[in-house]
């Protein structure tokens, strides 16, 4: 069936914060703050991992040695840049936060004073990432839902340990996953043309360094607006057919 990737995608992060919701029960508040730390930091070295792999070149020397250089970083920096520019323009964190702060009312939880943190920080977490756009094209063309099963899987335990520490506001991130994993789905055969090898690894580079500023800011809150670098992906696709 077409779009059951995302359905269990949705139900993984919800479940996955459930758990955590009971679990920051059990622990006290300086317990659920080394947490989101060790959390962060995880993040952060996801993101870095990400980045280097595909920055990282190596090159076997007539010697036998290797050596290794750097690639695409004019790239990264202009998408970030151009991104960056065009996120601060539209406000993308502060809607983001609206929407957190929409949802904080509407569910009755105008008392926890990390909701909105929880709900953003943990939705751009699971959104960012070639991972959700490949999965949802794959859904979308051949209702192969593997790819979203396993991310699926890897976001819970992510928003679990999040929601442990920030609340519920994380298990609402299955939300924007949901519209915009469903949005690629539907819209699989137009996409599919575009996302291109070179495409894809644009933005899986551009998306590990969003995914990295998540993380800092899980320790250091408010270093970044991840929100509003987002336009980045899109420019680093772009730049793909330039």
């Amino acid at each position: 069936m077409v779009g059951l990737g995302t359905l269990i995608n949705v139900a993984c992060i919800v479940g996955g914060g459930l758990v955590g919701l009971f679990a920051s029960s059990l622990v006290t508040e300086r317990l659920q703050d080394a947490l989101m730390k060790s959390c962060g930091a995880c993040v952060m070295f996801v993101g870095i991992a990400g980045a280097l792999e595909k920055m990282l070149t190596g090159l076997v020397r007539t010697d036998g040695t290797v050596a290794f250089g750097t690639a695409d970083s004019l790239m990264l920096v202009a998408s970030m840049a151009v991104g960056t520019v065009l996120g601060e323009a539209a406000d993308l964190d502060g809607r983001f936060e609206g929407l957190g702060t929409w949802l904080r009312d509407k569910t009755g939880s105008n008392g926890d004073a990390r909701f909105v943190d929880g709900f953003v920080t943990a939705s751009l977490t699971v959104c960012i990432g070639a991972m959700a756009i490949v999965g949802s094209i794959q859904d979308g063309l051949t209702g192969d839902y593997s790819t979203l099963a396993l991310k699926g899987v890897m976001d819970a335990i992510i928003v679990c340990a999040m929601a442990a520490s920030m609340g519920k506001g994380c298990a609402f991130s299955a939300l924007p996953v949901g519209v915009f994993q469903g949005c690629v789905t539907a819209l699989a055969t137009l996409l599919h043309p575009v996302m291109t090898e070179a495409a894809l690894a644009n933005l899986s580079l551009v998306g590990s360094v969003l995914i990295f500023c998540v993380g800092v800011n899980l320790i250091w809150p408010r270093t970044f607006k991840p929100a509003n670098m987002l336009p980045a992906m899109v420019v680093a696709a772009a730049l793909a057919f330039v």
